[in-house]
């Protein structure tokens, strides 16, 4: 919570008046993100009210624990029901990467939910290992230097925030483990109804990372650190030149 607040002043994350759309998966991340910002209600200084929402693909999932969960500690649920996983029979192709297509389509369907519910922020709950991965990977990959912003105006005018991004993911998980929560799996995840390619990318990034963490204990310290510090002028750009 005392690293939630810091990134929470650091980046104006939640403000007065605030109505917060999260998504929540029922994933370790995400489900120890309501229950923070649950917390955070209550010790902030200000008001802001938050509604946890649950994307439903379409192929019969059940949410009746989550839902009693969320209600057994006076969280705002609900199931927001959308035809995405009959749309990806029909784009989807053999042997095709499925991550960005569901990701996009999930976070359609999370800012059509925004707009129905009449929030103004949506709450994403990626957590400092996805922005070191994110940034890995499209270095690697892309030959972009690119990463995972704590906040960002979405196309459709919708402010988008992290408020776990400075936070590992062994610690969420500890969160969710030590409390006990009823999270849910990969047996959500719609890819396990398809013959697709399992994504390698960001698999190799986590067992790189974990790599390098073991020879430099203090990588995720530098990585945090890093990502506030940037000297735009000492890369290759000439539009960042400051001569």
């Amino acid at each position: 919570m005392r690293q939630l607040g810091r990134t929470n002043a650091t980046f104006d994350l939640i403000e007065e008046g605030d109505k917060i759309l999260v998504g929540l998966s029922g994933g370790k991340d995400s489900l120890t993100m309501v229950h923070a910002l649950k917390e955070q209600q209550r010790r902030a200084p200000f008001d802001f009210e938050f509604l946890a929402i649950t994307v439903a693909y379409g192929m019969g999932e059940h949410f009746e624990e989550l839902s009693e969960h969320c209600k057994k500690y006076d969280i705002p649920h609900e199931v927001y029901d959308t035809n995405i996983y009959d749309t990806a029979k029909e784009k989807i192709r053999k042997n095709s990467s499925y991550c960005s297509f569901f990701s996009r389509m999930r976070r359609g369907a999370l800012y059509g939910a925004a707009e129905k519910y009449g929030c103004n922020k949506v709450a994403l709950g990626h957590h400092l290992d996805d922005a070191a991965e994110s940034f890995f990977m499209n270095l690697i990959y892309n030959g972009h230097m690119r990463s995972l912003a704590p906040k960002y105006k979405a196309g459709n005018g919708l402010v988008v925030i992290r408020p776990l991004i400075q936070l590992r993911e062994r610690q969420l998980a500890a969160a969710a483990i030590e409390n006990n929560m009823p999270t849910i799996g990969d047996e959500a995840c719609p890819s396990l109804r398809f013959d697709v390619k399992m994504p390698h990318a960001r698999a190799s990034m986590k067992v790189m990372l974990a790599e390098m963490e073991e020879k430099y204990p203090d990588l995720f310290v530098s990585v945090n650190a890093a990502f506030g510090h940037i000297s735009e002028e000492s890369f290759f750009d000439p539009e960042r030149f400051t001569l």
